[in-house]
């Protein structure tokens, strides 16, 4: 393809449809013999989400390739009995309920972060955060798999280098100083090796937690410091606005 950004500027790839070969990408996975895991949160109202998410997630990501869903709600026992792919598995582990989507949105990451470190780095090799309320409508296959994986925001993204790449807002402390953006990411789909992802929820959550109710600087609470981190420990892969494309756009 040559109509999109296929590589940045500190030479990462962008992976867009048709700039790959799946079925090679597939061999060299298979050969490395990797699990793989998924983090969802289901809390108040979310929990709405489940099934369709389940659903769509053990058929559409990393088909054929064991993948360990982590469910995280306040109400395991909503939780439809779904027959899962023979090398999928799934886990719900009970969280405590919120008053709103700011408050789970804050909270998150910091569970991300001690769940990484207790406990997942023990079970997978790769592990990725997506948003509940998500539904995957074709593959997203290894083509994902790097040290660090960020998805450019659909609500933001231009095919220009030199349009701006975020949206303009006062400067909160989770905020980067304008011009030091490369690309606007989205928290709704983010991860990457097991390390990589505990270290950027670590300081994500750190940076939602001394930013303070002020500190928006993204369409959601959590993608100021996610985008700030990401500033300073470029990803090493890049998905696409494909990858999770706002359903109002």
């Amino acid at each position: 393809r040559r109509d999109v950004l296929l590589l940045t500027p500190w030479l990462a790839p962008v992976v867009w449809e048709g700039t790959f070969s799946r079925d090679i990408l597939n061999a060299q996975y298979v050969q490395k013999n990797l699990v793989t895991g998924v983090v969802t949160f289901a809390v108040e109202k979310y929990w709405f989400f489940i099934e369709g998410f389940l659903r769509s997630a053990n058929k559409y990501f990393l088909a054929g390739h064991p993948v360990n869903f982590y469910l995280f709600t306040d109400n395991p026992e909503k939780i439809p009995h779904l027959q899962m792919a023979p090398e999928n598995h799934l886990f719900v582990i009970p969280v405590q309920n919120h008053s709103g989507w700011q408050d789970v949105s804050t909270s998150r990451m910091e569970i991300l972060s001690r769940y990484t470190h207790s406990q997942l780095q023990h079970e997978v090799d790769y592990l990725y955060s997506m948003d509940i309320d998500l539904q995957l409508l074709a593959d997203v296959g290894v083509e994902i798999i790097d040290a660090l994986v960020a998805t450019i925001s659909s609500w933001h993204f231009t095919p220009h280098r030199q349009s701006k790449a975020c949206e303009p807002r006062p400067e909160p402390p989770a905020a980067s100083p304008e011009g030091e953006w490369d690309f606007y990411y989205t928290a709704s789909f983010f991860g990457g090796s097991v390390a990589e992802v505990s270290e950027l929820a670590r300081a994500c959550s750190e940076g939602v937690m001394e930013g303070g109710e002020g500190a928006v600087g993204a369409r959601w609470r959590d993608e100021g410091p996610l985008n700030q981190y990401l500033v300073h420990r470029k990803p090493t892969r890049l998905l696409s606005p494909e990858y999770y494309w706002g359903a109002d756009l």
